[in-house]
């Protein structure tokens, strides 16, 4: 088992600043940003789950769920990669890591 506490703590940490960020923070760009991110963990997710199925786009539910959406997509890759054999998934765990560190920078958070 593989340790995602920093993958789930960079996620939080994302999530708790789109929060406390003023509606006009989100429509500039913050909540697409977090939006972009949570889609991206939740299709590596599920293609690390089941490769051979087509992953579903996780849908634009407004400004004021994207935190909460992201906060879904990063638990889920965390726990996939967590329980998957040390072998498999090579790289993802850092590679999401700084997918999540890359898209709070663009947002400006």
């Amino acid at each position: 088992m593989r340790d995602t506490s920093e993958l789930t703590a960079a996620v939080e940490r994302f999530a708790d600043r789109l929060r406390a960020a003023p509606q006009s923070r989100l429509q500039r760009g913050a909540a697409a940003e977090g939006l972009g991110l949570a889609r991206e963990l939740a299709v590596r997710a599920q293609r690390a789950e089941d490769p051979e199925r087509e992953p579903v786009v996780m849908p634009d539910a407004g400004v004021f769920t994207v935190a909460d959406q992201l906060v879904v997509a990063g638990n889920d890759l965390a726990e996939i990669l967590r329980t998957a054999p040390s072998d498999s998934h090579g790289g993802e765990l850092s590679e999401a890591v700084r997918l999540v560190r890359e898209a709070t920078e663009r947002a400006g958070l």
